[in-house]
């Protein structure tokens, strides 16, 4: 299963199978994230028990001639959660249907009679053996029927999901996340920042050890995506990592825990009042975090300025307040605490509303007090329809209160809102490829040339070829072609009964190619901008400037757009008025379809005398 494309289709497979029984049981997405999401972290728990419990048994002492049987201190040992018979996946999915006859008993040792029962034991069975699981897990699967529950189960019990090496129940999980994020409109969202973003934030700020902290962790993207890059580079996130988290939402603080869980990693996250982070720092880490990461929610107001500043963490005081002692918008307290929660050499990352890189009044003031440290290190522009619930533009802020000296008087703008993918109508994304690139003009401003060496290396290798970017594009494109027009004749002259696995057979042959075209145009996309690994300015794209320019030149505005200018319009290549007697063309037939449509329709209400 280690295969992307398989995993993707897992993913897809599951979730319409488990969206097919919600849109069947009349329960709201809303009431149906906790415990499906729940499923799944039991699922993880099992997969992950059986794995250690086998690495436990390969060694184990016997006495008397029989095999010592394993205990929970055992699990521990190996950052995993021991789970009782009860607890058990396998017990759960095999359960017999008539619950009531079974005599089984809870926790309490009162009688259970229905499925829903037996796996809220189950969560409970779990949290007593996970301190930080304790008062986390969904138990409220007695509004499933024991049909639907049962059928749940069956979903997820699939052979695929123990491949816990490769972390795929994870990303399975991620997954379940963000079509939830999609669907819970009610909820805006806000618990669920877009993967490429957190990848973004992450591989900029290249967190290695140290105190990590997400004061607005909603459901713990910043430090699952952490903890992959952590592991990738050789390490162990939980030995080298301590992550902290504050989440007003309990609903979003338990999503998280469960998130960190299946992810492997531990962590201390507050929730409630007392992680309200405009007026507590839940855990005192002001000027103690290696990282700071975060996705706050955008232009807050009425925040009561005398108990924020009470609160401390505003080390270039308040932004504007009104009449009312009210701080009418908090995205600068946000960018306060980012800064005042970071050490001495400390790194933060996080989203922040466009609006505020050139906001005036005591914004602007808080701006330029930044600026003059020298610790702001790179400024993102993002464009429309990276969020779920929002369409409108973000930026990407980055500090570096351990920046060489070289770079202290440079701030790097990149102006990334005409690079994008496109999802869907409402969705844009960075792809894998395009946060790399993005992250190379990171690494150039920085003078790490080797590890734009080694992207370039990572390419050739992708595209299994050592030529020039633009001939392996130019090769790829014509075979596409090629594959197309063969893919056309080819089923054209196949017999009718063959004809639909024919086609399947060429459309697999050609998205294949399409995708190796994809990552030599993004190749393309890098190579023609930065050869072989000199930083330049690009019209449109990145500039590095002065503090002396932004202070005074641009007003202290830390807008990409004020720096790096407009790209000239590329040729398409689409000759405009042939493509508008298409369109023209496309507007006809479908006017005319509609018109025929409309006919019917007036024709069957006549019918029934209407």
């Amino acid at each position: 299963m280690a295969n992307g494309v398989n995993i993707k289709k897992l993913e897809a497979d599951l979730w319409e199978s488990a969206d097919l029984l919600r849109s069947g049981s009349k329960l709201t997405s809303n009431q149906y994230c906790m415990p499906v999401l729940g499923l799944i972290f039991l699922r993880y728990a099992y997969s992950r028990f059986k794995k250690v419990e086998s690495e436990i048994q390969k060694n184990r002492p016997t006495r008397g001639g029989r095999v010592l049987p394993v205990e929970a201190s055992d699990f521990a040992e190996k950052s995993a959660i021991f789970l009782p018979k009860e607890a058990q996946y396998a017990y759960l999915v095999n359960l017999p249907a008539n619950i009531p006859e079974q005599d089984l008993t809870n926790v309490a040792g009162q009688k259970m009679n229905s499925l829903g029962e037996v796996v809220n034991n189950a969560m409970d069975l779990v949290e007593v053996q996970s301190e930080q699981l304790t008062g986390v897990l969904p138990k409220d699967y007695t509004m499933f029927s024991d049909d639907l529950l049962g059928e749940l189960l069956r979903i997820f019990n699939n052979s695929a999901l123990d491949d816990v090496g490769g972390d795929v129940i994870g990303r399975i999980y991620e997954y379940f996340l963000n079509k939830f994020a999609k669907n819970i409109a009610s909820d805006d969202g806000v618990f669920f920042t877009p993967k490429p973003l957190v990848k973004m934030i992450v591989n900029v700020l290249e967190p290695t050890s140290g105190i990590l902290l997400d004061p607005a962790c909603g459901s713990g993207g910043m430090f699952v995506q952490t903890g992959d890059f952590v592991n990738q580079a050789g390490m162990v996130a939980n030995n080298t990592m301590t992550f902290y988290g504050q989440e007003k939402v309990e609903y979003n603080s338990k999503l998280c825990l469960m998130n960190m869980a299946v992810h492997g990693l531990t962590g201390v996250i507050k929730s409630g009042d007392e992680a309200n982070t405009f007026y507590h720092d839940a855990h005192n880490l002001d000027g103690c975090c290696d990282y700071v990461m975060a996705n706050p929610p955008f232009n807050v107001d009425k925040v009561k300025s005398e108990s924020a500043l009470s609160a401390g963490r505003l080390p270039f005081g308040l932004p504007g307040v009104n009449k009312d002692k009210e701080v009418g918008n908090a995205n600068y307290l946000w960018i306060s605490y980012f800064y005042s929660y970071l050490n001495e050499h400390g790194r933060a990352g996080f989203v922040m509303a466009s609006s505020a890189t050139d906001s005036s009044g005591k914004d602007k003031n808080i701006r330029e007090a930044l600026i003059k440290t020298g610790h702001v290190d790179v400024m993102v522009s993002v464009g429309n329809n990276f969020f779920y619930t929002k369409s409108l533009p973000c930026s990407l802020w980055f500090f570096d209160k351990g920046k060489p000296e070289k770079l202290l008087d440079k701030v790097l703008f990149i102006d990334a809102r005409n690079y994008y993918t496109v999802v869907d109508r409402t969705l844009n994304e960075w792809t894998d490829w395009q946060l790399k690139n993005l992250n190379a003009i990171v690494w150039l401003y920085r003078g790490e040339t080797a590890k734009y060496a080694a992207l370039l290396a990572e390419y050739h290798a992708a595209l299994n070829s050592d030529d020039v970017f633009s001939e392996i594009k130019a090769k790829l494109e014509t075979a596409v072609q090629e594959k197309r027009a063969e893919a056309k004749e080819t089923v054209s002259a196949a017999a009718r009964q063959e004809k639909k696995a024919v086609q399947a057979e060429y459309d697999e042959a050609v998205a294949a190619l399409e995708e190796q075209l994809t990552i030599a145009k993004e190749a393309c996309w890098l190579y023609e901008k930065f050869g072989d690994g000199v930083y330049q300015d690009v019209l449109g794209l990145c500039k590095i400037a002065d503090r002396a320019t932004i202070l005074e030149e641009k007003g202290c505005s830390l807008t990409p757009g004020a720096y790096v200018g407009v790209a000239p319009v590329e040729d398409d290549g689409v000759d405009f008025h042939e493509r508008m007697t298409e369109i023209q063309q496309e507007l006809l037939s479908l006017q005319a379809e509609s018109n025929e449509l409309m006919d019917t329709i007036s024709q069957n209400f006549r019918e029934l005398g209407i």
